[in-house]
């Protein structure tokens, strides 16, 4: 589909809005921090756990609400909120440290993280349908990814100079600066909505309300979710594709120490897989052309090279493990791509919020299971055993079923 030039600019302006707003989200100089700081507060592994435990509950309680509010009220306002909660926990991890600031500060960022999800998807796909352009949203959110791949970047470069220069209170108030700015940048987000409609009667199923409130909302995106078999194969993809490889990330730092590789080394093999993330998500316009057999032989590919590339035991394993971490970010993409364009009710960021509702519940069992899985045989066996479900999904998609 053709955008009339009229509308190029428009469509310029949403794109450049969304890459700064996602770079801004992810230049956090206390990513690759924080875990250090919560030690030297003197907390011990299991407080650290139990933070991790918080923040991830807070995503999946929030999901839904947030993206229900989004589709009630404005999709740009929750994006606009989302870094200054996020500002807010960590200005009180830096100012305040101790296991309640830092407990209170997982779960603003938890719920900061809560807000911009399925609001964000929501409001870049129906500005680009507005636009005639919604064949591009595969592109969008593509290089979004890569966008947000090179925020985490930054961070890791700039962490280290900054903390030698001020410590703890440098690097929070950097991320703290980072934040503001990217509600500034979300303030930019172009969104057209509708008018509110009266609610539909309490006996009339009809869709007469473009734009529900909020109950009316959250049960439109349930309804759709369960009446339409095409939506809902297209939320269970996006968990089942995204979760595993996003656990798996978590874990790279030690399977890199696994190879032998000394400490100084371990940052250029993550960056390696960085790298291969940043490609993935440029390839999302060519990925679009991916029939269903080629959408799964791509899931099988990336199983079997995250596989090789762990059992190899040796850093050179990292540029499998990058190629297949390229697939996954691929995979993902095309993943949302597919959802978005089976949804066709008012409650888009709703709809959006319950897969990553989903992801977030599987990410906390695989969370579990992996750790049970690596203390019996090790990181690299664990990365082979943890990758075998894309294989039940590849045989799921050959058969047509989503």
């Amino acid at each position: 589909m053709l955008v009339a030039p009229a509308r190029v600019p428009a469509t310029r302006r949403l794109a450049a809005t969304l890459y700064g707003y996602a770079f801004l989200t992810d230049l956090v100089l206390l990513y690759p921090l924080y875990v250090l700081l919560f030690a030297d507060t003197g907390l011990s592994v299991g407080q650290i756990s139990s933070l991790f435990v918080l923040w991830a509950a807070a995503g999946i309680v929030l999901e839904v609400p947030s993206g229900v509010w989004a589709d009630a009220v404005s999709r740009r306002l929750l994006l606009c909120l989302a870094p200054l909660l996020a500002a807010a926990g960590f200005a009180l991890w830096v100012l305040l440290p101790s296991y309640p600031a830092f407990a209170v500060g997982f779960l603003l960022w938890g719920a900061g993280g809560a807000l911009r999800s399925g609001a964000l998807e929501a409001l870049v796909f129906t500005e680009l349908e507005r636009l005639g352009a919604a064949d591009r949203y595969a592109r969008l959110i593509g290089r979004t990814c890569t966008a947000e791949v090179l925020g985490a970047v930054g961070s890791g470069v700039l962490a280290g100079p900054v903390f030698a220069l001020g410590g703890y209170l440098a690097v929070g108030a950097a991320s703290v600066v980072t934040c503001l700015l990217a509600a500034a940048v979300a303030a930019r987000f172009p969104e057209h909505r509708q008018p509110p409609a009266a609610p539909v009667p309490s006996g009339d199923d009809d869709e007469g309300d473009d734009e529900p409130g909020w109950l009316d909302s959250l049960r439109l995106g349930l309804r759709e979710v369960r009446a339409d078999r095409r939506v809902r194969a297209a939320v269970l993809l996006v968990a089942a594709v995204t979760a595993i490889w996003g656990g798996l990330d978590e874990y790279t730092g030690l399977l890199a120490a696994d190879t032998g590789m000394a400490e100084v080394g371990v940052p250029l093999l993550l960056l390696l897989v960085w790298a291969g993330m940043t490609v993935g998500g440029l390839l999302a316009p060519l990925g679009e052309r991916l029939s269903h057999s080629g959408y799964a032989g791509l899931l099988v590919f990336a199983a079997a090279a995250t596989a090789a590339g762990a059992l190899l035991r040796h850093p050179a394993g990292f540029v499998l493990l990058a190629a297949a971490f390229a697939a996954f970010q691929l995979a993902t993409v095309l993943a949302d791509v597919r959802l978005q364009a089976r949804i066709t009710g008012s409650a888009r960021a709703t709809v959006t919020s319950l897969a990553g509702m989903a992801t977030d519940l599987t990410i906390v069992a695989f969370y579990a299971g992996y750790g049970l899985l690596a203390g019996a045989m090790g990181n690299p066996a664990a990365f082979a055993v943890a990758v075998l479900p894309y294989l039940l999904v590849a045989l799921w998609l050959f058969t047509g079923r989503a």
